[in-house]
């Protein structure tokens, strides 16, 4: 049974429209005598046969469903076809305003009130027309419920769309916040690794001869700057592969390394000295990184672009 209504809701609408017609029509045919037959048709297929569009236009067909009614009550035919007026009230209910089922159900509830006036008996008025109302009450109510369940359905779906919407920006934010990251990063270790090296090797190109020495320790100095510069550039790249373990094993530059830092300024021709007060512990790893790279770029700057025997101070 749960199979077969699984199947059943994977049918089209329109199937679903034409089964009434086709069950009302069905059993006028198999009910009626073969004189009333002809006219019991006729009225049923105006009264169920509109019920085929009444999804594309539901005031429309219920006017069709209304009028085929009045004819039919004028006519003093009773057909089960009736339904079709309660079928016609829900889909006004469920596509229209409160005006339009208000309009709709103050038709039907007319139509229901002469139907109980001639085909009620003596002194059994209240009882039809009692159920009658409850059941046009309950028709309008189910359309006015199914409006509103697709009402809230379509907030739902648009809100989703807005938050995936939001999220999708928010993940396009963070990826140019962290490329720009990246870029200051690659910057600042590109910048000051090379003046470092240029300087370093043209003390080395001018010491080789008379002090071969201090050439040979400027090349290896130029030679350990190198490799600092490759750690610091895949420390900086690790984040964009999830394999790569170099940040963990070489850690975000700090408080602590600035004095390396000094030292490698000194062996490149800028004598740094480096005054540090207070503890830095309980400082973040990136607030520390800031420090150790404004230090850098300070430092990589009064390099380039100070004469010889300039002297720098860091003092924190």
């Amino acid at each position: 049974m749960t199979a077969a209504v699984r199947r059943g809701s994977r049918l089209p609408p329109a199937v679903w429209d034409a089964l009434l017609p086709a069950l009302l029509l069905l059993n006028v045919i198999t009910t009626r005598a073969p004189h009333e037959l002809p006219v019991a048709t006729a009225l049923t297929a105006a009264l169920a046969l509109p019920l085929l569009w009444r999804r594309r236009a539901p005031f429309t067909v219920f006017g069709a469903v209304a009028a085929a009614a009045f004819v039919q009550w004028l006519m003093d035919v009773q057909l089960p076809a009736d339904i079709a007026l309660l079928v016609a009230l829900c889909t006004v209910a469920a596509n229209t305003g409160r005006r339009g089922t208000l309009v709709a159900g103050a038709v039907v509830e007319a139509g229901v009130l002469l139907a109980c006036l001639r085909w009620t008996t003596e002194g059994a008025f209240l009882t039809p027309f009692v159920a009658a109302t409850a059941m046009t009450v309950a028709a309008a109510v189910l359309g006015v419920n199914v409006r509103t369940t697709r009402a809230y359905l379509a907030a739902l779906e648009e809100r989703a769309a807005r938050l995936q919407q939001e999220q999708e920006q928010q993940a396009r934010l963070a990826v140019a916040k962290e490329r720009a990251r990246i870029t200051r990063e690659m910057h600042d270790i590109v910048t000051h690794n090379l003046s470092v090296m240029v300087a370093l090797t043209d003390a080395a190109v001018y010491a080789q001869h008379r002090l071969p020495d201090k050439a040979t320790a400027a090349m290896l100095q130029i030679s350990e700057t190198g490799r600092q510069a490759l750690t610091d550039m895949r420390r900086s790249l690790g984040v964009l592969r999830t394999d790569e373990p170099d940040a963990q094993r070489h850690p975000l530059p700090g408080i602590a390394q600035l004095e390396a830092l000094a030292d490698q300024m000194c062996a490149a021709g800028l004598p740094t000295r480096l005054d540090v007060h207070g503890g830095h512990a309980h400082i973040p790893a990136t607030a520390q990184l800031t420090v150790y790279r404004l230090v850098q770029e300070a430092l990589t700057n009064s390099l380039k672009h100070t004469p010889t025997g300039t002297r720098a101070s860091v003092r924190i």
